[in-house]
């Protein structure tokens, strides 16, 4: 599928100019040496593919919209794109990080590491964050 992006483009112009085989035996080279150096045997099991099935995963877990994931993977049928749902778990799915901003300044920053404005009590703004 790669290869088919880069199709016509000059070799200059490519984000990898090398074959995708190449690309491919270079990445299991690195990840045994990464595997060794680290001592962690697991490594070894990662894929491309894993990745893939990490992003669906997760976005499934942000949006639990399973067809925004079946588009997003371009599945033609939702039953593919099931497979990921069995690893979510949404137990604690209501735990929250609560934070209260007094100023501009600290809704600013909280704002900038992930919170998510809910209301206003006594003139403060009250954040929060999944755990």
């Amino acid at each position: 599928m790669l290869a088919t992006l880069t199709s016509g483009i000059p070799r200059d112009k490519k984000i990898w100019t090398q074959r995708i085989d190449d690309l491919d035996r270079t990445f299991v080279r690195k990840r045994k040496i990464i595997a060794i150096n680290i001592g962690n045997p697991n490594l070894i099991k990662i894929t491309f593919k894993t990745f893939r099935h990490w992003k669906a995963t997760m976005e499934y877990h942000k949006t639990k919209d399973i067809l925004y994931v079946k588009e997003l993977l371009g599945h033609k049928s939702i039953k593919n794109t099931l497979i990921y749902t069995h690893l979510v778990d949404f137990e604690n799915e209501d735990e929250y990080i609560v934070k209260v901003a007094s100023t501009i300044e600290e809704m600013v920053i909280l704002l900038e590491s992930g919170f998510e404005y809910v209301t206003d009590y006594q003139d403060k703004k009250i954040l929060r964050k999944r755990k």
